[in-house]
């Protein structure tokens, strides 16, 4: 699978600290330098035959829809394309207007992924979101109205201006909105942020973690009440509509990242990352080098990304390979870390996979790291 960064936006969302610029005018130099890089990068990937391509950043769809087909075609040109491949764009409400929709609908993009955040604007002008509450609930029906059927949104819950009641409402509104994926995370507060800054300026109240454990469990209880699977901490879908590409990631799957600051994994013990800088990526690409640095992961740094991956999803930690995987060394450890815990409840195990119960999901990172090799 390959994933490709779009490192554009508008305007900075006040929680965010991904890799980004505001300007555009070096657009066209960063779309040449991607298409370098896929063909640089072609012989990356064991498998040829991809299932999943997602442009995600940034602000993929501050593209046109000329610029997003052009690097699929490039893509294709180096790789080849399953019968069912799943192709995800992510997009912000603002820019789903019916031009946009009607132009992407002859793509083979097949799945939307809309930053919605919230339908409420109290919520939007905390997050410095670009788009309104009307627009966040537009933009989906007029997808739908165009054919996108299989679209994901972001929720986000837990901010200072809301409450359970708001996100009450905001559930509300996506499930009569039928929307078949949702990915919902707490917000937090990211060093460096414009909402660090006020928060520490006193300007806003920061984010309490009882409020949003009591959210992160009503959003559980209400959507399987609605006939959604939970099957990551932050991922909830209807059947069928599981997102495959962020399922690779968590069954340790290779993936090929192309974009300044993109990742990319063989699916054994070589991670690696492209220079997140614009101009820097830029600058190496138009002399056809790769602007990227490598590691080898250890033992050590598999075996807890087994642990922690694994155990943010429904189907947990696979022990039968994790004892293929690592050594006596390791599965001591692992026996003797796990024990507590599961005489507690907190862990368990179920047709030969650890896992943790899902009234424990939302502590799932903290469970993980108390297993860790270190």
């Amino acid at each position: 699978m390959i994933y490709i960064h779009i490192p554009f936006c508008k305007q900075k969302c006040s929680y965010c600290n991904f890799h980004f610029s505001t300007s555009l005018t070096f657009k066209d130099e960063m779309l040449r330098a991607m298409k370098t890089e896929i063909q640089l990068r072609k012989d990356e990937l064991q498998n040829r035959s991809l299932k999943s391509l997602y442009f995600g950043g940034g602000t993929p769809s501050i593209l046109s829809v000329d610029e997003i087909n052009s690097l699929i075609d490039e893509v294709l040109h180096h790789f080849s394309f399953e019968k069912d491949i799943e192709i995800t764009l992510e997009a912000n409400p603002d820019d789903l207007d019916k031009n946009f929709l009607k132009q992407l609908a002859g793509t083979p993009v097949n799945r939307l992924s809309i930053g919605t955040q919230s339908f409420f604007e109290e919520d939007l002008k905390l997050m410095n979101r670009a788009h309104t509450a009307s627009e966040a609930e537009g933009s989906i029906k007029r997808a739908q109205d165009f054919g996108f059927e299989n679209l994901s949104i972001d929720l986000i819950y837990g901010s200072p201006t809301s409450n359970l009641e708001i996100w009450k409402e905001n559930l509300h509104k996506t499930i009569a909105l039928e929307v078949p994926h949702i990915s919902s995370y707490a917000l937090t507060v990211e060093p460096k942020t414009a909402l660090d800054n006020w928060i520490s300026k006193g300007k806003v109240k920061s984010p309490k973690e009882e409020e949003q454990n009591r959210e992160f469990y009503y959003l559980s209880d209400f959507l399987k009440d609605h006939g959604f699977e939970h099957y990551e901490v932050s991922n909830f879908a209807k059947p069928g509509f599981y997102s495959r590409h962020n399922s690779s990631y968590w069954k340790y799957q290779e993936y090929l990242g192309i974009g300044p600051s993109a990742h990319s994994y063989n699916g054994f013990d070589v991670r690696s990352w492209n220079v997140a800088n614009n101009q820097q990526y830029i600058k190496k690409l138009s002399a056809k080098l790769l602007a990227k640095g490598e590691e080898i992961l250890s033992k050590e740094d598999q075996f807890n990304e087994m642990i922690m991956i694994g155990l943010r999803t429904i189907w947990g930690v696979d022990m039968k390979s994790l004892k293929e995987k690592f050594d006596d060394r390791f599965l001591e450890h692992f026996q003797h870390e796990i024990r507590q815990k599961m005489e507690d409840g907190i862990l368990i195990i179920e047709n030969d996979h650890l896992k943790i119960p899902e009234k424990h999901w939302f502590m799932a990172d903290g469970i993980a790291s108390d297993l860790f090799m270190v």
